[in-house]
């Protein structure tokens, strides 16, 4: 009686809507379950209650609520993970300067240029994004999205992709820091790279001693001068960990050395060259974020030009990254970097697992692995118990390249992805 119902609810629903009824529970049966956290189900039962995974086994019992998806021939995974993106958030405007200044006055020591440190992604966040969809039907399920402006970019967040209102996506407000390594266009400082390191380094000196002021006012305010209010450094300060970029070795060498001076907690991003780099990693243990758009020759480039050995090297080199962190047992995850269609980053991954990456780290790097980088894996990145569900249900392997994503589950919500011209003919 309850199936009828809800097969009734679904006649009833908009043609081309993408969001099925939910029902009370959700039971996906007899599927192949790969749990992440722990050992892979060749079958198993998957039982969602309320937004959230109420079982995980081999011999759950289904109850008489809940509505039924049979998974013979089907994979249930974690949902997808993209730990460094700008999904869900409004592009950023373009800035013109004002009665032809190339940049603002240089002032004292709180002159903070191309910093919005205080800018938070969970303010920002779009729902009902065009990218949402596109990202859901690629299997993915949440994002860590940034502000990226500038030098201090702004607070991250882990959002889930899909929710009515911007407070519904939002799992965890605080991520991180982003920070990249900008120079001013015009001779104002901070104008090279030394500049924007010393820069950099200045604001958490200034942070240091911004913070130490307050503690001591408010322990006691009797007879001092209250701190001025400065929104730039107290951005800083609630950040859990700033994100640094080093996609050359160089640059990995380079940050690991500012790190030395700054004792924030940090995850590096890029890593482009980090098959050069992984026992350094391993050494002073600090977790990376992979991008997965690969370096390639540009489309414009003169065809008559031959490109340097080390850029040659390079681009045949990148993608075996992975295979080196997973082998030195550095903690990476994956992200889609300048990638433009949430499928292709699908397609990048494969390309680690063809330069030796397995399976298993794959996956791995797209969901278990980001949520624990950015301390979110009590609620995501694994198929266990009391955990937010979020899943993707393929049939074929992930990563494959004839598979396809035939639900995806955000919030205990099910998304069926729409089906591929190929497959509209195969239903003829």
């Amino acid at each position: 009686m309850i199936l009828r119902r809800l097969a009734l609810a679904l006649l009833l629903l908009p043609a081309g809507a993408a969001i099925a009824a939910v029902p009370t529970a959700i039971a996906i049966r007899d599927a192949r379950v790969v749990t992440v956290s722990g050992s892979t189900l060749e079958s198993g039962t998957v039982l969602l209650r309320d937004g959230l995974i109420e079982a995980v086994g081999a011999d759950v019992a289904v109850p008489d609520d809940a509505w039924v998806i049979e998974g013979k021939r089907l994979t249930v995974y974690p949902g997808l993970i993209d730990a460094l993106s700008s999904w869900g958030l409004p592009k950023p405007a373009e800035k013109k300067p004002e009665n032809g200044a190339s940049s603002p006055p240089i002032g004292g020591p709180e002159f903070r240029p191309m910093t919005t440190s205080w800018t938070r992604a969970a303010d920002l966040v779009q729902p009902g994004e065009k990218i949402l969809e596109q990202a859901r039907s690629a299997g993915f399920t949440t994002a860590v999205s940034f502000p990226q402006e500038g030098i201090f970019g702004g607070e991250g967040a882990v959002l889930n992709l899909a929710g009515e209102r911007a407070g519904k996506m939002v799992v965890c407000p605080s991520a991180g820091q982003y920070i990249a390594l900008r120079t001013s266009n015009s001779a104002a400082f901070p104008a090279s790279l030394m500049g924007t390191i010393s820069y950099i380094k200045q604001v958490y000196l200034d942070a240091g001693q911004y913070a130490q002021a307050k503690s001591i006012y408010s322990e006691n305010s009797k007879g001092l001068g209250r701190p001025e209010y400065d929104r730039a450094l107290e951005g800083i300060l609630s950040s859990p960990r700033i994100l640094l970029p080093a996609d050359r070795a160089l640059d990995v060498e380079r940050m690991l050395r500012l790190l030395s001076e700054l004792d924030r907690e940090a995850v590096l991003y890029g890593l482009h060259e980090g098959y050069e780099v992984a026992d350094l990693l391993k050494e002073r243990g600090i977790p990376v974020l992979v991008n997965l758009k690969w370096p390639e020759r540009d489309k414009e480039a003169d065809p008559e030009r031959d490109d340097p050995l080390r850029v040659l090297e390079l681009r045949d080199k990148a993608p075996a990254t992975p295979k080196a962190l997973a082998g030195a047992g550095v903690k990476f995850a994956f992200y889609s970097g300048g990638i433009e269609k949430p499928a292709d980053v699908i397609k990048a991954v494969r390309a680690a697992k063809d330069a030796g990456l397995t399976q298993e780290d794959a996956v791995r790097g797209l969901t278990l692995s980001a949520a624990e980088i950015y301390g979110v894996s009590g609620r995501l990145g694994s198929l266990e118990p009391g955990k937010i569900a979020n899943l993707v249900v393929t049939e074929g392997e992930l990563f494959a390249e004839k598979t396809v994503v035939r639900h995806v589950f955000v919030d205990g919500v099910k998304f069926s992805p729409p089906a591929k011209p190929a497959e509209k003919e195969e239903q003829k």
